[in-house]
Formats: structure tokens, C-alpha cells, sequence
């Protein structure tokens, strides 16, 4: 199952507009990033730009630019609160890639030794997990 969609009816654009929920951990004029509602695996974070582009081959240079240097700094917060072993990050291009929702996004995955790799999550997280994760990663980033 795929979400391709106008950008008014993107589920990404409207957690970026505030427009629909999310468990945000850092946002900025470019970039929201959010905890995933159907982990790969516990921690499971998306950056995206607020900005409206499908794949990578549309985005600007300077939310890409964003998401990357977000990605680094969100990833050692990241590191400091789920102590993971290791870290997959990935962004998937066009349905033939694995491309689910059509907004481009970064994924943040914690690993541990002995998970299995799945490409997406299976089910949904517990919300107030998910809450509680969010709020010790971006306290974590604010030094916290």
C-alpha cells in the first residue's frame, strides 16, 4: 500500500502544517522530525521537510541540506537516551525502492545487536511510548 498524494491531502504535509498529530522531537523553518507510529524498531524516528517534494530528485538543496545536519545532531541525542547498538539511516525513492508515503523522509532507526532488518514497521506503537520517547530525545537535544 502506497500514499500518493496532492500535497494538501499529504500526511506528511499535515504534520508538518500542524494539521495532524505526531510525537515531534525537533522542528525548525525546514524540518519537522517525529517518532514513526509503525517502528522498525523501538526509537524509530522520520525527518522530513515541510516543504511538499516526493523523492529526493525534487527536494531543494537546502532542506536536504537540513535534514542531514538535523539528522546527525538528532541521531547522538538519539544515541545518549536509547543507548542502541547501531543506527540505520535510510531514505527510500519511488515505489520500486520501498517508498510508502510519496513526501520524501529520512528514517532514524536504532538497531541492536541481533535485530532483524525490516524495511518498515509491522504495527502501530504504543502512543504514550512514543510520547515519552519523543520528549527524552528532544530534551536530550536541548542538552537536557
Amino acid at each position: 500500500m502506497s500514499e500518493r498524494a496532492a500535497p494538501g491531502d499529504c500526511i506528511f504535509c499535515r504534520i508538518a502544517a500542524g494539521e495532524a498529530p505526531c510525537h515531534c522531537v525537533h522542528q525548525d523553518e525546514l524540518t519537522i522530525t517525529f517518532m514513526d507510529i509503525m517502528p522498525a524498531s523501538d526509537g524509530h524516528l522520520m525527518i522530513i521537510p515541510k516543504r511538499h517534494y516526493e523523492t529526493l530528485y525534487e527536494a531543494d538543496e537546502e532542506s536536504l541540506l537540513r535534514i542531514m545536519a538535523n539528522s546527525r545532531r538528532i541521531a547522538l541525542a538519539m544515541r545518549q537516551v536509547l543507548q542502541p547498538d547501531g543506527l540505520v539511516v535510510r531514505q527510500l525513492n519511488g515505489a520500486a525502492a520501498g517508498q510508502v508515503v510519496f513526501h520524501y523522509h529520512m528514517h532514524l532507526v536504532p538497531r541492536r545487536r541481533g535485530d532483524s532488518p525490516p524495511l518498515h514497521g509491522r504495527a502501530k506503537a504504543n502512543p504514550a511510548h512514543l510520547a515519552d520517547q519523543a520528549d527524552r530525545i528532544a530534551a536530550a537535544l536541548q542538552g537536557g
